[in-house]
């Protein structure tokens, strides 16, 4: 049994067994290739190594009318004998023809054999049916175009099917359906991969110099955050401002020219990307869209611009803190590593768990007549039973892989518990390390005299400490967060399941739900990260800490809302100067603008591919880099409160903050004899 292994265990970690358990039985009957090998009737993998199909990489469906879908043919589930052969049919071919040229023409024979089952002789039982057709994801689908508007299989509009009758391509529709958009689907993601396979050493260039110019302006921070921040804005400004004149020029530039003044509803979705570009319509849209974007920051600029300046002077404050601890900057490497190993922890568990079972046959034949069709058989057994002669023609077909243990039953389930901890671990390792960079920023903040009294190695301390006796705190917050958002999971899997059936009551509830529970997610993320900032100052447990820092917080929710907020509104501003200055570089460079490096300059299918991943990559590391900024504003800040209430100021109780933070934060007096300390801030 899989979960054996938790007799004996104490109940603090039998949950965690739990969890490796269903980790460990995926792992043991998890088999990967069958996302990746299509499977005969008889269940065995085309193209296998040391089997009979071993050089037969595609599968083939005899009557391809009886499959619903082109879902049901990518699922394995098709109700008709599937066999592996070495390349699709290449020709249109029946029984019949097979039958009329067979003493003339062996030839044909044994082109036509090669569609049957192996070791069979007998072509005047051959029922099946040929058509022209070509390899899709390793299955052979009908060879689709559309002729002046007609649907065609290799220019023909009609095939005669396995009993000579002369049928329409269009009755292929049905099992058709959708293999184009199949197609079209296969085709870009191929095209993607060419163009990751020829740009993937620049995009790591684009990301380094992400990594660069994040760590450069957080360095500079410390000496001119002011002039920095108002940069990054002007920046950002400036950014959008070219982004509206290049939209211009790109609409004013079409004019006059054939099919520019389509509309994209004209066209319809196309796969190739590049035919929106052609069109004004998208260049107006986008020029509107920036266009909204640049008066909505103008004017939160020009409301906010007195608070900037004390969120300027904040984070001038805690650059000095960073300044004094430049190892948190590098911090987020090691959350960057955890997540990483934790999602290649979930993924490997959840293909394995997909592909966990044993082949399941069932009785394939007409059900109106046959009684056993669709019931589970033994292959081995099925010819010896009576169903072959109740049910002419039935035949025992692989049909799914499952089973009917305990363990197969609960698949789904295991699937949902692999989710939960997935996201358990992931928010413990975002936990962690806002423990450590809090209690690493709050050992700077007591700090009675500024540097000297900074303990050595602050972060490496605070690292152990969290490791050491925060633990159990740092999961719990986990949980609690992990828990609702598994349920935000399981709401949006219910609407996308009963959107088509559910009525207007329904929508209504699932959607109040949703928005409950995202508000209840922000809040506990917003709870959870000043809990831990306590945490790290004074050690306490979650509940206490949590408690302690909502009051603190909310004695205090002017200052909150002014300098918390819009702190992270100007860090956010930061990230996409980081963002869109490397995107910008990103897109002269592999359109070929740049002409001191045309020649090095892959040749791409998609720019836009490579372009994405810069962007997206360069925004999540300036996320990273900055992530330590604001927590390092959160715990200054919570520090100062905490420091505003527990101390007055006088020679008994001094204040630890710095003159210039509380200068900034509202206190209108210092008086200098009452601080027995030299700001050497």
């Amino acid at each position: 049994m899989c979960f054996s292994g938790v007799v004996g265990i104490s109940k603090g970690s039998v949950w965690s067994v739990r969890f490796s358990s269903i980790a460990l039985c995926a792992w043991v009957h998890g088999d990967p290739r069958k996302v990746v090998y299509p499977t005969d009737s008889s269940g065995q993998f085309c193209g296998q190594k040391d089997t009979i199909n071993e050089n037969k990489t595609i599968l083939f469906y005899f009557n391809i009318l009886k499959c619903a879908s082109p879902i049901v043919l990518i699922n394995l589930q098709c109700p008709t004998t599937q066999l592996c052969v070495s390349k699709c049919p290449d020709r249109f071919a029946t029984y019949i023809d097979m039958q009329g040229s067979y003493r003339h023409n062996k030839s044909y024979w044994e082109y036509y054999r090669q569609f049957c089952k192996p070791g069979f002789n007998k072509p005047w039982k051959v029922r099946i049916y040929t058509y022209i057709s070509i390899d899709v994801l390793k299955r052979c689908f009908p060879d689709f175009s559309t002729k002046n508007g007609i649907l065609t299989v290799a220019n023909q509009t009609t095939f005669k099917d396995g009993r000579g009758k002369t049928r329409n391509v269009t009755d292929l529709r049905e099992a058709a359906n959708g293999i184009n958009n199949v197609l079209d689907a296969r085709s870009v993601g191929m095209k993607i991969f060419e163009d990751y396979a020829s740009s993937w050493h620049w995009i790591l260039i684009g990301l380094f110099i992400a990594m660069i110019v994040s760590l450069l302006f957080l360095v500079l921070l410390r000496f001119t955050a002011g002039v920095l921040f108002w940069i990054f804005i002007l920046g950002v400004i400036g950014i959008i401002g070219y982004g509206i004149w290049h939209c211009y020029w790109e609409y004013d530039h079409l004019q006059g020219t054939p099919g520019s003044d389509l509309t994209i509803y004209d066209i319809g979705f196309q796969t190739d990307f590049r035919v929106y570009l052609q069109l004004r319509q998208t260049w107006l849209a986008f020029m509107i869209i920036l266009c909204i974007v640049e008066v909505f920051i103008i004017l939160m600029l020009i409301f906010l611009r007195n608070r900037i300046r004390i969120a300027i002077a904040l984070l001038q404050e805690g650059s000095r803190a960073i300044g004094y601890i430049m190892s948190t900057l590098f911090y987020p490497i090691i959350t960057f590593v955890l997540i990483a190993i934790c999602i290649s922890y979930w993924a490997v568990t959840a293909v394995f768990l997909s592909t966990s079972g044993e082949p399941v046959y069932k009785v394939m034949a007409n059900q109106t007549l046959c009684k056993y069709a669709n019931l589970t058989c033994d292959p081995e057994t099925f010819n010896t039973t009576n169903v072959t002669k109740l049910c002419v023609g039935a035949q025992c077909t692989f049909a799914f892989y499952g089973g009917e243990s305990f363990y197969h039953k609960y698949i789904f389930i295991f699937q949902l518990s692999n989710a939960f901890v997935f996201l358990w671990l992931v928010n413990f390792a975002i936990a962690l390390g806002q423990c450590t960079l809090a209690g690493a920023f709050a050992s700077y903040y007591w700090a009675f005299r500024k540097p000297a009294d900074i303990p050595p190695c602050p972060l490496f301390s605070s690292f152990g400490r969290a490791i050491r006796y925060h633990t159990g705190s740092l999961a719990f917050g986990s949980l609690i967060l992990a828990i609702v958002q598994l349920i935000r999971i399981i709401l949006e899997y219910l609407d996308h399941k009963l959107k088509g059936t559910q009525n207007s009551f329904t929508r209504f509830l699932l959607c109040c739900l949703k928005c409950c529970f995202w508000c209840l997610e922000k809040f506990i993320k917003f709870i959870n990260r000043n809990a831990y900032i306590m945490i790290a100052i004074y050690g306490k447990n979650f509940c206490t800490s949590a408690k302690e820092a909502f009051f603190l917080l909310m004695r205090n929710v002017v200052r909150v809302a002014v300098l918390d907020k819009v702190t992270d509104f100007l860090l956010f501003l930061g990230k996409l100067l980081v963002a869109g200055g490397v995107g910008v570089l990103a897109f002269f460079f592999f359109t070929h603008r740049i002409p001191v490096f045309t020649q090095e300059t892959p040749t791409l299918n998609y720019y836009w591919v490579p372009l994405l991943t810069v962007i997206i990559g360069s925004y999540l590391i300036a996320h990273g880099f900055f992530s330590v900024y604001a927590m390092c504003v959160d715990t200054l800040f919570l520090c100062f409160c905490e420091d505003l209430e527990r101390n007055d100021g006088s020679t008994a109780k001094p204040y630890y903050m710095s003159a210039s933070l509380h200068r900034i934060l509202g206190k209108k007096e210092l008086i200098s004899k009452k601080v027995a300390r030299v700001d050497y801030s």
